[in-house]
């Protein structure tokens, strides 16, 4: 169960400044491996993996023939032939159990590697003790076994994954908590793909194809044509948001509007502590609703629950762009 932690700083303006790095226990591993692994990719993500550079990584969703989101991953080149997925531990098993089902004659071997690397999460200045200068967002550099992934910004501050054999040294920086990390992650309004959530969303409802995570270019994978009709027939009625509750959040619980008592408008996608009060979330919900939602119109739970209150996008929708 979610609860405030105690051992984060008491002021938004000393949160903005903490940098540090945290074991990304919640994350694993799926490495596709063979001649074969992006071809085969290619085939099954949102992603044009064909095309994927070593010095890049990618957001991509795995979707089921109705366009629902059963996974997501940020995904890199280790080397040639070699391509590793980062997704939640949670989903691990049951996606590779999936995309296997797939693999038939392909040269693809996929298998779940997350005994075989570390996974580390990297915040503000604690990047500098790897790279010395800044990256774009879905850049990837190699710094001898270890490869460092850039990630959205949370709060103003930049964010890197950083990935490597198992039992290599992390970088040296301050420590900070998973929880941190977390509301991190939410302030960057890029929500991951977990258990509660398996198959709620097309990648639009979560904002995917504005933050890098759908090619439109690209050739068919399952679901595309559902994807595609949500983002060129203007059907899509449900996007992301980042709001804050005092109440507690569960990945998955409904939200209401109190113009509809009856219905939800919209599901927590993710959740975290806030590091001074409460919670921050990410709350895919209609748009109708959202315009609406000022002044505690938006509720966790039920139309009698703790009032969200919407924050400002942290980047510009591609409708908007």
């Amino acid at each position: 169960m979610l609860t405030p932690s105690p051992d984060l700083p008491l002021s938004l303006s000393s949160v903005a400044a903490l940098s540090g790095i945290t074991e990304l226990t919640h994350l694993g591993v799926i490495r596709a491996a063979g001649e074969d692994a992006a071809s085969f990719l290619q085939g099954q993500l949102t992603q044009d993996v064909a095309q994927l550079g070593l010095a890049e990584a990618r957001l991509a969703a795995f979707c089921n023939a109705k366009g629902r989101m059963q996974a997501s991953f940020v995904l890199f080149k280790r080397g040639e032939g070699e391509i590793l997925l980062v997704c939640s531990r949670d989903i691990l098993a049951a996606t590779l159990k999936r995309l296997s089902m797939f693999v038939m004659r392909a040269k693809a071997r996929l298998s779940d590697a997350t005994a075989d690397y570390a996974l580390f999460g990297l915040a503000g200045d604690a990047i500098k003790t790897v790279a010395d200068y800044a990256y774009p967002v879905w850049a990837k550099a190699d710094f001898d076994t270890a490869n460092l992934v850039f990630l959205y910004p949370g709060a103003s501050q930049p964010r890197a994954l950083w990935c490597a054999p198992a039992g290599t040294p992390p970088p040296e920086a301050q420590a900070i908590s998973l929880d941190h990390w977390q509301w991190l992650e939410v302030q960057s309004g890029v929500a991951t793909i977990t258990q509660p959530i398996f198959e709620a969303f097309v990648p639009q409802m979560l904002n995917y194809e504005s933050v890098g995570g759908v090619n439109f270019k690209k050739g068919c994978y399952p679901g595309q044509e559902i994807v595609a009709r949500s983002q060129f027939r203007g059907t899509l009625k449900r996007r992301a948001y980042v709001a804050h509750t005092s109440g507690l959040p569960q990945v998955g619980q409904e939200v209401f509007h109190a113009l509809d008592a009856d219905q939800p408008c919209g599901l927590v996608a993710a959740c975290a502590p806030h590091p001074v009060d409460g919670f921050d979330v990410i709350v895919s919900m209609q748009t109708a609703a959202a315009a609406d939602g000022e002044g505690g119109r938006l509720t966790l739970g039920s139309a009698s629950g703790p009032a969200l209150e919407l924050s400002p996008l942290p980047y510009p929708l591609l409708e908007d762009i």
